[in-house]
C-alpha cells in the first residue's frame, strides 16, 4: 500500500493533489492494479491479459460458480507518493499490429490512472505472450465423449 505524506517541495510535474496542506491521500496499489486492468481489456485487439499459467488459473477461477473475474490479472505495478508505473502481459488479437495495439495500451491506461489517481504515469511496458486466432478456444470446448 502507498502511503503519501505532506510535502512542500515541488516536483518537475508539480504539486501532487494527493498532498495537501490539509492532509494525504492514499492509493493502495490494487486500486492501481484494477484501473490498469480495466482499462488494457478495453483497447481493441488484447484477447485476453496474463501469461499461460495466469491464464489456466483465471480460466479455472471462471468455471467457479459466483467468482468474479480477476482485473489484476496480467497486471503489476509500482506505485510511489505521486508516480507509478505498469507492465501489462497480453495476448494480442492475431491480426492487429502489435506496436499500434502497445501505442493503445500505453495511452488508455496512462488516461485512466492519471485522472483516477492522480498519479503520474512514469511508463508502462507490453509484454505480448501469445496471440489468438479465431477458432482457438472453440476446440478445447468441444467434449470428446458425450
Amino acid at each position: 500500500m502507498t502511503t503519501t505524506h505532506p510535502s512542500t517541495s515541488l516536483t518537475a510535474a508539480g504539486p501532487s493533489a494527493l498532498v495537501t496542506s490539509q492532509g494525504t491521500t492514499t492509493i493502495a496499489d490494487t486500486v492501481v492494479t484494477k484501473i490498469a486492468g480495466i482499462a488494457a481489456r478495453e483497447v481493441h485487439g488484447v484477447h485476453d491479459l496474463g501469461g499461460s499459467a495466469s491464464r489456466v488459473v483465471g480460466a479455472l477461477r471462471e468455471r467457479i460458480p459466483g467468482a468474479n473475474v480477476d482485473l489484476s490479472q496480467g497486471v503489476s505495478v509500482e506505485v510511489g507518493e505521486k508516480q507509478a508505473a505498469v507492465d501489462l502481459e497480453i495476448v494480442a488479437d492475431y491480426g492487429v499490429s502489435i506496436a499500434d495495439l502497445a501505442t493503445g495500451l500505453r495511452r488508455n491506461v496512462v488516461t485512466a490512472i492519471e485522472r483516477m489517481t492522480g498519479l503520474e504515469v512514469t511508463e508502462v511496458n507490453v509484454t505480448v505472450h501469445d496471440v489468438h486466432l479465431d477458432g482457438d478456444d472453440d476446440e478445447k470446448d468441444v467434449a470428446r465423449v458425450q
